[in-house]
């Protein structure tokens, strides 16, 4: 971990530390003491938001993987690594999808598929993620007074709209994985293990093939859509446990905008202090108090560590099993 990873670490828990101090922690714990025990089917619940998240990126898989030797289970598994390296580790986002290649790749033998299957994941997630949050902030402006901040984040999006779409036309017809190939080879060298397993090419016919086929891509939305949406029920069933119950508008308008500003503070490890900021911010918005409103967003915090934790854990023992002598290791139960 760098120096300025440690930097923004500290910054990020002063900034959490600080938010508690303004709010005051007995509203906090008053609301906690209000939900109880049934806080933590949370846990659960995103677990199932994962299921969907995976069907996505099965249907996009499947071109590359037609004997499904990626099961359901090794997937959510996968799925779980990715999201706790994105959201627990100062990776910038990216070290998630990079791991979630490797990983399906032991099953998978068609390694370029796999990666181009992510590549267009990633890259409809964040259309879908533009969509969420564009409905999020419609409905958070007819909750508040006034446009405000919200009216900022409106015109963030608008502005930059145009990154993913250069993104989707690079993917489509700019042969980004075979330059990058052949710029690793100049840097490090054609010996080199990375240049040694970047197919550059294979990745960027593989993605090709994936844009192609429409009515996959549309699929693949379709259930990120329904993943984001249902990670809504997250928000309006904290809030009701915390004793400020909200409508489905309301919840939807808080998660679609701390999404929003989630993403856009990627660079923050596991995103520290802006989560909470902007939880409490558009809780306000939406008429939560701010205890309450701080209260969610240490149940989110809770609930990312609680099953973010378990996920490194066990792919830190995968990593460890399968570097152990074959002779010194038992065959473990495939996922």
């Amino acid at each position: 971990m760098g120096r300025l990873a440690w930097t923004a670490s500290i910054a990020g828990l002063a900034l959490v530390v600080a938010l508690v101090a303004a709010e005051g922690w007995t509203g906090i714990v008053a609301a906690f003491e209000r939900a109880g025990w049934a806080l933590l089917l949370v846990m659960p619940a995103r677990v199932v938001t994962q299921v969907f998240d995976v069907r996505a990126w099965r249907v996009l898989l499947a071109p590359f993987d037609p004997g499904r030797a990626a099961g359901p289970l090794f997937l959510l598994w996968v799925a779980l690594v990715r999201e706790a390296v994105n959201r627990l580790l100062p990776v910038a986002n990216i070290g998630g999808e990079v791991a979630g290649v490797r990983l399906a790749g032991l099953r998978v033998p068609d390694t370029a598929g796999v990666a181009a299957s992510v590549v267009v994941e990633v890259l409809l997630t964040i259309v879908v993620l533009y969509l969420f949050c564009g409905a999020g902030a419609l409905l958070m402006l007819t909750l508040a007074a006034g446009p405000g901040l919200v009216g900022i984040i409106v015109g963030a999006l608008l502005l930059s709209l145009p990154l993913p779409v250069l993104a989707w036309w690079l993917l489509r017809h700019g042969a980004p994985f075979a330059r990058l190939e052949r710029w690793v080879l100049r840097l490090l060298g054609p010996q080199n293990l990375i240049a040694l397993h970047l197919d550059g090419a294979g990745i960027d016919a593989a993605v090709v093939r994936l844009f192609r086929q429409r009515g996959r891509l549309a699929c693949a939305g379709a259930w990120s859509l329904l993943a984001n949406v249902l990670g809504t029920f997250e928000t309006w069933y904290a809030l009701a446990l915390l004793g400020h119950p909200v409508g489905l508008q309301a919840a939807l308008a808080i998660e679609a905008l701390t999404q929003a500003v989630r993403h856009a503070g990627f660079m923050l490890p596991a995103g520290l202090g802006v989560q909470e900021a902007a939880v409490l911010l558009f809780g306000q918005l939406a008429g939560v108090g701010g205890d309450v409103a701080l209260s969610l967003a240490l149940v989110k915090r809770m609930r990312e560590l609680a099953t973010g934790v378990p996920a490194l854990v066990s792919w830190h023992w995968f990593e460890m099993h399968r570097l152990r002598p074959v002779g010194d290791r038992a065959q473990g139960p495939r996922l």
